[in-house]
């Protein structure tokens, strides 16, 4: 069954490791993400965004296929549903279709109105045992249409939504969507570590995962990032696998593609990202 992401973020934390997020857009993905974490013996959270949530058909159609898949599959490690930068609407929804985490990304309304509206959506979850994500500082690139600079976000800004009781905050750090630019000036590690000694035991999370350099991912779990999010690695793996078997024209006798083994290679990249992200973040083994 789905699980809240409190306990996994919280041993994360303590033990210096980080659990990865890696976002869903269909069938193949959730799949080859599942099947890598039971594999690894690593907790995972599944990540939809609301636009992926609306390609799958909606909220409850996402739930129903992953809770189809951990029994069909028979996976045993700890399994997170999470809203990836969800808005209040669309969190409240999620809440309903039976998510078992949210993200509710308010870092664009003034702190005030983040704060309200955060504080809301913390004691729903509480309520119903789900965990809740809170962002201060935009983070940089395109994520369903939005772009951003990538901010760093101010840690007294940081305390402030920390102390509402979400459950993990993704702060600004100069991080984005995407690919990184070749003139990225890379983690702002002074911020980081400003925000980690003001929120202290609260779980820190990294989005834009992919394209961080290896040193600049374990120096950001040393300072107390418990959660980093994945999307951009698995789509370029994916799509490259995919075109590869189409040009390679490996059809059936002229009949066309099988879709299902037109699929295959795209769902063995990801499940390749997949482990060798949790090998780098420390979660193998962690379930």
């Amino acid at each position: 069954m789905l699980v809240s992401a409190k306990e996994m973020l919280t041993k994360a934390k303590a033990g210096k490791y980080a659990v990865g997020q890696f976002n869903i857009n269909n069938l193949e993905w959730t799949k080859s993400i599942l099947l890598t974490a039971e594999e690894l013996k690593s907790p995972v959270i599944l990540g939809v965004s609301e636009g992926a949530g609306k390609y799958m058909c909606g909220y409850k159609t996402v739930v129903g296929m992953v809770n189809g898949m951990l029994e069909e599959l028979g996976i045993t490690v700890p399994v997170a549903l999470h809203l990836d930068h969800g808005s209040y609407e669309g969190a409240k929804a999620c809440i309903e279709a039976g998510f078992s985490s949210i993200m509710f990304d308010g870092s664009h309304y003034p702190i005030e109105e983040n704060v309200a509206k955060t504080k809301e959506l913390v004691a729903v979850c509480n309520e119903k045992g789900m965990s809740i994500e809170a962002e201060v500082g935009s983070i940089g690139g395109e994520e369903d249409g939005v772009v951003g600079a990538g901010e760093c976000a101010d840690p007294d800004e940081c305390k402030m939504i920390a102390d509402l009781g979400v459950t993990m905050l993704a702060a600004g750090i100069g991080n984005i969507h995407g690919k990184y630019p070749e003139n990225w000036a890379g983690l702002s590690f002074e911020t980081l570590d400003a925000v980690q000694k003001l929120t202290g035991d609260m779980p820190l999370v990294l989005h834009g995962g992919t394209g961080i350099p290896e040193d600049m991912i374990k120096k950001a779990i040393s300072l107390g990032v418990s959660k980093i999010n994945v999307n951009t690695e698995c789509q370029l793996s994916f799509a490259e696998a995919t075109r590869k078997y189409i040009e390679a024209g490996k059809d059936q006798e002229g009949k066309g593609f099988d879709p299902r083994k037109l699929l295959a290679p795209g769902a063995d990249a990801i499940r390749a990202t997949v482990k060798e992200k949790m090998e780098l973040f420390g979660s193998v083994g962690k379930a």
